[in-house]
């Protein structure tokens, strides 16, 4: 009995230091791993991310940490955790396999968020389409499209391709090509461009308009016009202008080729 009671002793001796250092390392283990979990919360929330990728992100920060410290007081135990670590190990390849797509889709959607190529409200080409973003969400990027119709992009496609943003700068240029006919005269022509531009105050002065001879086409001198406007201005001015021009030709007796097959009115986004 005595034996017994000796043997007793000695295993309480040396799996309870064990077992407290393993309480320890639980304890301190779960302190530091809320501690990361808080510091990349205020990271991303200082880099102005969004919240869905905030709350998934700290989460997943937390659960890996808490995975390391189990494992490490599990081997302050004297339990044998290879074959822990081997099947975590064949979980995870097996769940990153399966979930391979969708984890380009976050990874993207969270580069898209850090490095902002765009922002809500942004008229953008990207992924093959073209439309003002609406939405920017984990797995995808929801367009508008000018005929209100909601394009939804998987954000892999999104960043794996060009993105063209119209709406990054605050400024714009307007292009656009008329033709007038051989037997008109070019000076007239360009000061009645011109008579269009000074009339319309969303024209900007700096920089400057340019009215410029492009091409001697098969059946017209084609002109083109180049004028900056706010980007917000862009389609207003656009439509505009050419509908002005017309009536300025008419007005000064400028006759424009029909049909112009040479002639094209460059369309930009």
């Amino acid at each position: 009995m005595e034996e017994v009671f000796v043997k007793g002793q000695e295993l309480v001796a040396l799996y309870g230091l064990k077992a407290i250092a393993a309480l320890i390392i639980l304890i301190l283990g779960r302190w530091v791993a809320k501690g990361v979990q808080k510091l990349t919360a205020r990271i991303l929330r200082r880099h102005s991310v969004d919240p869905a990728i905030v709350s998934f992100t700290e989460s997943l920060v937390y659960v890996a940490m808490m995975m390391f410290v189990i494992l490490a007081a599990l081997a302050q135990l004297g339990i044998q955790t290879t074959s822990f670590i081997a099947v975590i190990g064949a979980a995870g390849l097996a769940i990153g396999l399966a979930l391979q797509g969708s984890l380009a889709n976050f990874a993207a959607g969270f580069l898209m968020l850090i490095f902002k190529p765009f922002r809500v409200g942004d008229y953008v080409d990207g992924g093959g389409s073209s439309g003002s973003v609406e939405k920017i969400q984990i797995f995808t990027t929801q367009l508008v499209t000018v005929d209100n119709k909601v394009v939804i992009i998987p954000n892999s496609k999104m960043m794996g391709d060009n993105i063209v943003n119209y709406s990054a700068k605050p400024t714009r240029r307007v292009d656009l090509d008329f033709g007038v006919s051989y037997g008109d005269d070019i000076d007239k022509a360009r000061k009645a461009i011109q008579a269009v531009l000074e009339k319309d105050r969303r024209i900007l002065k700096d920089p400057g308009a340019a009215i410029l001879v492009k091409q001697l086409a098969e059946s017209s001198v084609v002109f083109q016009l180049r004028a900056w406007v706010k980007t917000g201005d862009y389609w207003g001015v656009y439509f505009d202008l050419i509908e002005a021009v017309k009536k300025e030709f008419d007005m000064q007796g400028i006759s424009i080729p029909f049909p112009q097959r040479d002639v094209h009115v460059y369309e930009h986004k």
